[in-house]
């Protein structure tokens, strides 16, 4: 069986930057040890699979070692490749069903802007172990799907060396802290998730829709620009609306094939 495969930069507008989504087009659903089986052999953060439904499509996304219910550059990708393609015209509304419900992405010129769920968080407390392990003092630390813990300076945000061994334990742990005086960005943030086999996460659409209601209540707007800080690094344009989150990015295509399964 052969399978298009596609793999793009996703929350990126060049490539080698942002996160790395592979996308493979279906003609119908795969069993999900086979999906699970390609994800492993990709070995990026997250493998899409596509295929067409009633009304849209359906949209699933797998890291090298488990299924996920909601992957922001996976949706970014897959739109992305679906516009390129021309499967979905420039114009158009793409609609996702997914295990999170429906998703949908809008085009507008270089950018995509994707319709996901806001994940609000209540505070929380964080084990010592895993603050030991973050080597980081949190001045915040608040809990929804995944551990969103404040800093108070940049700096401390992009210089924490993690100990994944230690995280591995733990559900996703996100570092966030404000931009600094005069910064483009509103807030930064970093993305751990070794419990799923992702030591750090390069860009996390589904980390950002936990952080835009955070940083809302915080700094009172509703609309920002934020930065994630990893090695690759990703930005993201957000606009809150009630209990749903705008996310808006950049994506490139850095390779086109087949899988031979």
């Amino acid at each position: 069986m052969e399978i298009d495969f596609y793999q793009a930069d996703a929350f990126a507008s060049k490539p080698f930057e942002g996160n790395q989504a592979g996308i493979c087009i279906l003609e119908k659903e795969l069993p999900e040890e086979l999906m699970q089986q390609i994800a492993m052999e990709n070995n990026i953060a997250e493998t899409a699979f596509v295929y067409k439904s009633e009304d849209g499509f359906n949209l699933r996304w797998f890291t090298p070692t488990v299924e996920i219910m909601l992957c922001g550059h996976g949706t970014l990708g897959s739109a992305h490749i679906l516009y390129e393609l021309g499967i979905l015209k420039e114009d158009e509304t793409a609609r996702f069903h997914t295990k999170s419900g429906l998703l949908t992405t809008v085009k507008n010129g270089d950018w995509i802007e994707m319709d996901f769920p806001a994940l609000f968080s209540k505070p929380a407390e964080l084990p010592e172990e895993a603050i030991d392990a973050l080597g980081v003092k949190p001045i915040n630390v608040y809990f929804s799907d995944r551990y969103i813990v404040e800093l108070e300076l940049e700096v401390e945000v992009r210089n924490a060396k993690p100990d994944f061994s230690i995280l591995k334990n733990y559900e996703t742990i996100v570092l966030t802290s404000k931009g600094y005086v005069g910064s483009a960005y509103d807030f930064i943030s970093r993305t751990f998730v070794p419990k799923h086999g992702i030591n750090e996460d390069p860009v996390t659409g589904s980390s950002h829709c936990a952080l835009l209601p955070y940083w809302s209540e915080k700094l009172g707007k509703s609309e920002m620009f934020a930065y994630q800080a990893s090695s690759r690094g990703g930005e993201v344009k957000l606009r809150l609306n009630g209990d749903r989150v705008m996310l808006c990015g950049q994506a490139v295509t850095v390779l086109k094939g087949k899988l031979f399964v």
